[in-house]
């Protein structure tokens, strides 16, 4: 049976009941004070709260990604899971086919799940005693027109035939922790000094850290138990267990997808695209997560967090 044959995908009493579970743990709380005390309307899912200095209705959209939407909660539950489930993404022309809504309405639910997916809050850097972290960086698409150079930052042209090289292009810098979780960052200027400071303050300093000959991490040695470099500009690629495979291997995704579901992410939706790539490798099979409990991970990610704009971009 299909997957998305499930009562919760297609009923919307059971896709309220079960995100209710999800959020609340069966037991209402009141997003506004945080009270337990609530009581039903008349209106079917939606509760006021008891403390008598509150007493605001709510629901279990509110203060969330799915807050005022008035898409089917069925709907929103199947594409949670069709995004997650999906190892390079799945478009938003593919979920208006799936779910039978208009592209407007997948490219809104497609950019609110990606921000469930992000991470927020306080996170734990990674490694840490004899753990290693893999860090390397990937250039995909061309920046903003307006934002374009026509130089390098020493004031030179980019190469002798004119070719812009990686200087127009939107930096994007990977963490990942070996065996374990990634953490990517869009940096509109990849210098050594943007580049050094996410690493930094994204790596325990008992680490060991992987890279390539980059310059940009040229000095990282004094930050880390130990900095360790493979020279690919001599076919180094392997030394023992020093080698950046793990960052390049979801690198490979990332553009797969990239290139291949979504084909054209504007700039300034590109750290969600990253969210969504993330979580998706973080919360892999490997890692000892499936479809469904990922799906319910993602669903979790919904409080708290809003978009308010509304104009779709081609994704």
């Amino acid at each position: 049976m299909s997957a998305l044959a499930a009562p919760h995908f297609n009923n919307e009493e059971a896709a309220r009941k079960l995100l209710e579970s999800l959020r609340w743990d069966g037991e209402p709380v009141c997003p506004h004070c945080g009270s337990l005390k609530s009581y039903a309307t008349k209106r079917t899912g939606v509760y006021r709260c008891g403390e008598p200095e509150c007493r605001k209705d709510y629901s279990v959209t509110t203060a969330s990604v799915m807050e005022r939407s008035h898409i089917k909660l069925h709907k929103w539950l199947a594409a949670f899971y069709l995004m997650v489930s999906s190892k390079k993404g799945i478009s938003a022309h593919q979920l208006h086919r799936t779910l039978k809504i208009t592209y407007k309405s997948a490219w809104f639910l497609a950019m609110r799940i990606r921000e469930a997916m992000r991470e927020g809050g306080l996170v734990p850097p990674l490694g840490g005693s004899g753990g290693i972290v893999e860090a390397d960086e990937t250039y995909f698409g061309q920046v903003e027109r307006a934002n374009r150079r026509t130089k390098t930052t020493s004031g030179r042209p980019f190469t002798k035939s004119g070719k812009p090289g990686p200087s127009n292009k939107r930096a994007v810098l990977s963490l990942v922790e070996r065996g374990g979780k990634v953490r990517s960052f869009y940096v509109p200027t990849a210098d050594k000094i943007n580049v050094q400071k996410i690493v930094r303050e994204n790596i325990s300093a008992e680490s060991r850290l992987h890279t390539d000959e980059s310059r940009l991490y040229f000095g990282s040695d004094e930050h880390f138990a130990d900095h360790e470099t493979v020279v690919h500009s001599r076919k180094e690629y392997v030394r023992g267990d020093v080698h950046t495979n793990s960052v390049e291997g979801f690198f490979s995704i990332f553009k797969r997808g990239m290139k291949g579901v979504y084909q054209h992410c504007s700039e300034k939706h590109l750290h969600r695209y990253l969210a969504e790539f993330d979580f998706r490798y973080n919360h892999r099979i490997a890692l000892g997560t499936n479809d469904g409990e990922r799906a319910d991970l993602a669903i979790r990610g919904i409080v708290g967090k809003r978009l308010t704009y509304r104009q779709p971009h081609q994704a």
